[in-house]
């Protein structure tokens, strides 16, 4: 499959870019160059490839969820340049 100078005039008008003749024949090569590279691709034998989401093996690391006490409400609200009922009082955002 090769694209042609009339398939970027085409993606270009539904973009709605405006492209100058060297962009559309330099988009033109480096798009056909893409798609040599991805029959290569497609020559593979890949039958005993495993899909993946990625390349190396992820996994989330979480430490144990531990009941520990924290600081008292008073000591956490003493530097609070505004406070009501034992919360932060802060200027309203509309």
């Amino acid at each position: 499959m090769t694209i042609s100078k009339k398939d970027v005039e085409h993606v270009a008008l539904l973009a709605r870019l405006e492209l100058s003749e060297e962009e559309k024949e330099a988009y033109t090569q480096q798009l056909n160059s893409i798609l040599g590279y991805m029959e290569k691709m497609n020559a593979l034998d890949t039958t005993d490839v495993e899909p993946t989401a990625h390349v190396l093996a992820i996994h989330n690391v979480f430490r144990d969820d531990v009941d520990r006490p924290s600081i008292p409400r008073e000591e956490a609200l003493k530097n609070a340049p505004d406070q009501r009922e034992g919360q932060f009082k802060v200027p309203r955002i509309v």
